[in-house]
């Protein structure tokens, strides 16, 4: 380990007022789900994204269920989705007795590819997750365009990208439902939560149904009805109010956070323009019209063993890379519950190749020195003439 010193892949950042809430929310008395600071933090998400109605939910994972009932997905649907993707894009489809459908993904934004959604729709294709990797946004107007021929919902799994835009358009809020994560692995954190935004405002009267576990509990709060009931399917959705105080100090310096996770993406990005022209491995690519969030910096190797053997040597000099996902389509529950729609050779080459670099608010300038260092030192001593 090069000099003692040791950069994680990730450590939670605090913007050190998180206490400061906690305590406030415990003296108000009011802990569980839909409290003040939940209140303080949906109207920001709101007035972020543009969207109808934010709903706080206690993961990311749990966003995306909520948007499953709330689409009424049902046992026969079909819901079009990349296969590089975390479990639960698909697992909350599954859940519902849908069938998650496997397209490919576009080589240099590893996102879902448009011109392969439309070949995988059918008669049962109910929706269209379309997943934001790395805070990098997909192409919506073509999604949003295929979406509208054919009278689908589009999804969006943003749980990479809060604060990053299309076309100076909120990721999130674009397609009629947007998943949001504050995972302590994403940009904004509470440890584990997520949000729902809805952009059409006649959905928010049955997701607050929904939201508090299928009663009108919501209605009866605010004396519409006199007494509340079991209304439909839900579930015990919200976020406590714990987690909304610890995610409401974070929104505060969302800016500030964003801005030091792109600063060092782009120390990333600069630093290993050599790597690139010496066909070492390949950079991030982000498109026109995309304004990222610098979620995550990731190096693309020429094939899987160069990969492995990165992540080991970058390990052995004190720099924490993983890779990312194993394609859900050729995961064994992947292969239960889904299906792949023809071959998906970028998405199996993609797994096989990338291996993320540490990045998070917290890390000095030595640190990104240190990480930037070791891999051009590990490249290069693969590169290197073996001695005879």
């Amino acid at each position: 380990m090069s000099g003692g010193r040791y950069v994680p892949f990730n450590r939670p950042y605090t913007t050190g007022r998180e206490l400061e809430h906690i305590a406030a929310a415990i003296d108000g008395g009011h802990l569980s789900g839909n409290g003040p600071f939940a209140d303080r933090a949906e109207r920001y998400l709101e007035a972020r994204t543009g969207c109808a109605r934010a709903f706080l939910t206690h993961s990311g994972s749990a966003a995306l269920e909520m948007a499953a009932l709330l689409v009424g997905l049902g046992t026969g649907d079909e819901v079009i989705m990349p296969s590089f993707t975390f479990t639960t894009t698909a697992g909350a489809v599954a859940l519902r007795g849908a069938v998650p459908v496997f397209v490919d993904i576009r080589p240099d934004t590893l996102n879902i590819d448009p011109a392969r959604i439309e070949a995988a729709i059918t008669g049962r294709t109910r929706a269209i997750v379309a997943v934001h990797y790395a805070g990098v946004a997909c192409d919506m107007d073509a999604v949003c365009e295929v979406a509208r021929r054919h009278g689908l919902v589009v999804i969006e799994d943003a749980a990479h990208a809060v604060g990053a835009t299309w076309r100076e358009r909120p990721l999130g809020g674009i397609g009629h439902l947007g998943a949001l994560s504050f995972h302590e692995t994403k940009n904004v954190i509470c440890g584990e939560g997520g949000a729902l935004l809805l952009r059409d405002s006649e959905l928010v009267r049955r997701a607050e149904v929904i939201h508090e576990k299928g009663t009108n509990r919501s209605a009866f709060l605010r004396d519409e009805v006199s007494r509340y009931h079991w209304a439909e399917l839900g579930s015990s959705f919200p976020m406590s109010e714990i987690n909304a105080a610890f995610l409401w100090a974070q929104l505060g310096s969302s800016d500030m956070i964003t801005d030091r996770r792109l600063a060092i993406w782009h120390h990333y990005f600069d630093a290993f323009g050599d790597v690139e022209e010496q066909g070492l491995a390949t950079r991030p690519v982000v498109p026109d019209g995309c304004r990222h969030n610098g979620h995550l910096f990731r190096l693309m190797l020429p094939d899987e063993e160069g990969r492995t053997t990165l992540i080991a040597e970058l390990e052995k000099r004190g720099v924490n890379a993983v890779f990312h996902y194993v394609p859900l389509h050729s995961s064994p529950a992947g292969l239960r519950y889904g299906r792949a729609h023809g071959p998906l050779p970028v998405t199996d080459q993609a797994s096989a190749r990338l291996v993320r670099l540490p990045l998070w608010p917290g890390m000095d300038d030595a640190d990104v020195e240190h990480v930037i260092e070791a891999v051009h030192d590990a490249l290069a001593r693969r590169t290197a003439p073996a001695h005879r």
